[in-house]
C-alpha cells in the first residue's frame, strides 16, 4: 500500500465542534417523523475541505488487488438467524421482516464494500473512528455492519471490547476473532444493548426509513460519556475547479440516483444534515469531520491517487446493480438506463475531469462522565 504522506490531517479535512447546551434535551419522538421541522437548528460549522491538486497520473500506475489485505480473523464462529431473502430478476436482496435493502447482496457488492473500506482507511490514516474512546473500550456496536470487516479489524485492534456486528443481511464470516459477534437483526427495532462505549454507523443513515428514531436507539444503548459516529458520504458529484460540466454524465448519474433514492424513502443528501438529528436525540459535545474523496486517479498526491482509483472502481462496481430497484423506482426504461450508464462509463475515464464526494464523519457524546479526549484511533 503507499505511504501516506500527510503531515497535518486538516489537510484532507476540516472539523467543526459544537459548543451545545448542557441543559437536558427533549426525548427523541418515536414515530417516523424524519422531517426536519422539529429539529433545532444546526450551529456546528463544518468548512469546506481544501481543494484537491490536480496531477497528470493514469490508472495504471496501480494495482488495485494489491491494496486489498486479506482478513486473518481467527477463533469462534458466529451464529446467526438466515433470514428469507428475495430475489428479483435474478438478483438476490437481503431482507428482515418487512425490510427490503436497495440494493443486491452478492459477491460484487461485498468486495465493493471491502474495498471502500480499504478506501477510508488510507483517508484517515488507518483511523477506524474518530471517536475519542480510549484505549480500553468495553462495548463496541457496529451497525449495518456488511461483511464485517470493520467490526473484526476492530476486534482484533480492542481485545478489551466486546464487538458486534449487526446487518439484516448475514454475510459476515463465521470464523471471528473471539471477541466480535454478528446479529441478524432489523436496526430500526428496538435495541437490547446497553453500556455501549461507542454505536459506529457507516454506509447507513440514508437508508433507514426513521433516522430519529434509530438514534434514539443508539443514545439509549450507550453508556454516560459514549460516543456515536456516524461515517456517511453524500453522493453528489462535486467540483473545485471548473472541469464538471452541468451536463456532465457522472453527476447526471448521481442526480438519478437521488431521486430514485427519494422515492424509496431514502434522504440521498442527509449525510450533510445529521446535526439537527444528533441534537435532538439528546447528543451533545458534537464533530464533524469532512474529506474530499476523488472520482478517479486524478489528484497530484499518491494516497489520493489511490483513495481516487479505489472510488472510481466502487463507481463502476456498482453501475450494474442500478438497473433493478434504483432505476426502477423512477420507472426507466432498460434503454434509457443503459444510456444513463454508459454515458457514465465514458465519463468516468475522461482524467481532465476532477470530480469528487464529501464524506462526512460525525462524532457525537451522550451526556454524563467524560472520558479524556486523546487522539482519534
Amino acid at each position: 500500500m503507499a505511504s501516506n504522506p500527510y503531515s497535518d490531517a486538516n489537510n484532507r479535512a476540516t472539523t467543526a465542534t459544537s459548543a451545545l447546551s448542557d441543559a437536558t434535551n427533549e426525548s427523541v419522538g418515536r414515530e417516523e417523523e424524519d422531517s426536519t421541522e422539529n429539529l433545532a437548528p444546526a450551529t456546528v460549522r463544518a468548512t469546506e475541505a481544501p481543494p484537491i491538486e490536480a496531477g497528470l497520473q493514469a490508472d495504471d500506475d496501480f494495482d488495485i488487488s494489491s491494496e486489498l489485505g486479506n482478513d486473518n480473523a481467527t477463533a469462534s464462529a458466529a451464529s446467526s438467524m438466515l433470514p428469507a431473502d428475495t430475489i428479483e430478476r435474478g438478483r438476490r436482496y437481503a431482507s428482515f421482516g418487512d425490510v427490503r435493502y436497495p440494493m443486491p447482496i452478492n459477491e460484487l457488492e461485498e468486495s465493493r464494500e471491502d474495498m471502500q473500506h480499504a478506501m477510508l482507511l488510507m483517508l484517515t490514516q488507518n483511523k477506524h473512528f474518530l471517536s475519542p474512546v480510549g484505549d480500553h473500550p468495553q462495548k463496541i456496536l457496529d451497525v449495518g455492519t456488511g461483511t464485517g470487516t470493520w467490526a473484526i479489524e476492530v476486534g482484533d485492534k480492542y481485545p478489551s471490547a466486546k464487538v458486534r456486528g449487526i446487518d439484516i443481511a448475514p454475510i459476515q464470516p463465521e470464523w471471528v476473532p473471539p471477541n466480535v459477534s454478528f446479529l441478524v437483526d432489523d436496526c430500526e427495532k428496538d435495541w437490547i444493548e446497553r453500556d455501549v462505549d461507542l454505536a459506529h454507523f457507516r454506509y447507513t443513515i440514508v437508508a433507514l426509513k426513521d433516522t430519529a428514531k434509530v438514534l434514539g436507539h443508539a443514545f439509549e444503548s450507550l453508556r454516560p460519556g459514549g460516543w456515536i459516529e456516524l461515517q456517511e458520504i453524500q453522493l453528489t458529484s462535486l467540483c473545485d475547479d471548473g472541469t464538471m460540466p452541468d451536463d456532465d454524465p457522472v453527476k447526471h448519474l448521481y442526480e438519478t440516483i437521488g431521486k430514485a433514492m427519494e422515492k424509496l424513502g431514502m434522504r440521498a443528501k442527509l449525510a450533510a444534515e445529521l446535526e439537527p438529528y444528533l441534537h435532538k436525540a439528546g447528543f451533545k459535545n458534537i464533530h464533524c469531520q469532512i474529506f474530499k474523496v476523488p472520482i478517479g486517479p486524478w489528484a497530484k498526491d499518491r494516497t489520493m491517487r489511490v483513495v481516487g482509483l479505489y472510488q472510481k472502481m466502487a463507481v463502476l462496481d456498482i453501475l450494474p446493480a442500478l438497473t433493478g430497484r434504483l432505476f426502477e423506482a423512477l420507472e426507466m426504461s432498460e434503454a434509457e438506463a443503459e444510456v444513463t450508464l454508459a454515458m457514465a462509463r465514458k465519463g468516468l475515464d475522461d482524467p481532465d475531469v476532477h470530480r469528487y464526494f464529501n464524506f462526512y464523519f460525525w462524532y457525537a457524546q451522550k451526556p454524563g462522565l467524560l472520558r479524556t479526549e486523546q487522539d482519534p484511533v
